[in-house]
């Protein structure tokens, strides 16, 4: 399956953008002092549980889509001509013929 350059941007994009948010929200989970996240004695809570595997796996999902994107993006600029000459334009400017017809 091929991506388009807009796909796997917004991909990408995605992956990078649930970093961000998942990092955020794990440093304020870390940092509770509500009482939600850790019990009195400074123990873990369930929430701090569930949310914390929430953020793991938003993470891995994160990583999976922005690989993608990246992938698409990769495989998008290993197709585009080159031109594989050495003039400024990528050509040598002529054309060749089938073997055998110099002339």
């Amino acid at each position: 399956m091929k991506l388009s350059r807009p796909l796997s941007l917004f991909l990408l994009a995605f992956g990078a953008w649930s970093w961000f948010i998942w990092v955020t929200f794990v440093r304020n989970l870390w940092k509770d002092g509500s009482g939600l996240a850790f019990d009195d004695t400074g123990d873990p809570t369930g929430y701090f549980w569930v949310h914390l595997t929430l953020a793991v796996v938003s993470f891995l999902l994160g990583t999976a889509i922005g690989a993608i994107g990246w992938r698409g993006l990769r495989a998008l600029r290993a197709e585009r001509p080159t031109g594989g000459g050495t003039g400024a334009r990528g050509g040598s400017g002529s054309v060749a013929g089938p073997p055998g017809t110099h002339g």
